[in-house]
């Protein structure tokens, strides 16, 4: 057997072995309480992604991707390290994306 393939099956059994312990133990979790008493209401989580916040905030982000890679490649133009420019205008265009969003989330649900 090659020993180039085990690493691969080996990460794949780690991550559905982590997911099938965690979805386990909460069901458990769950059946315990509600046979305590506890209300069913207790399960349901808030999400942000209902109200559209979920699609602008990864709509900004890809826009600021898009920016840092434009950007980058306009620094590799004028002479900087090719891997230092994409890298570090994707990561701070990204961020710089995924703050306005708060910002204007934040703004948005005071209006």
């Amino acid at each position: 057997m090659q020993v180039e393939i085990l690493i691969p099956l080996g990460f794949f059994a780690v991550v559905f072995a982590s997911l099938y312990v965690y979805l386990t133990t909460r069901n458990k979790e769950r059946l315990a309480l509600i046979e305590k008493g506890a209300s069913p209401e207790l399960f349901k989580t808030k999400s942000t992604a209902g109200n559209g916040f979920g699609s602008f905030k990864l709509g900004l982000f890809f826009i600021g991707v898009a920016l840092g890679i434009l950007s980058g490649y306009l620094l590799t133009q004028s002479g900087m390290n090719e891997e230092a420019a994409y890298f570090s205008m994707i990561f701070l265009f990204g961020g710089i994306g995924l703050v306005v969003s708060y910002l204007l989330q934040k703004k948005l649900e005071k209006n």
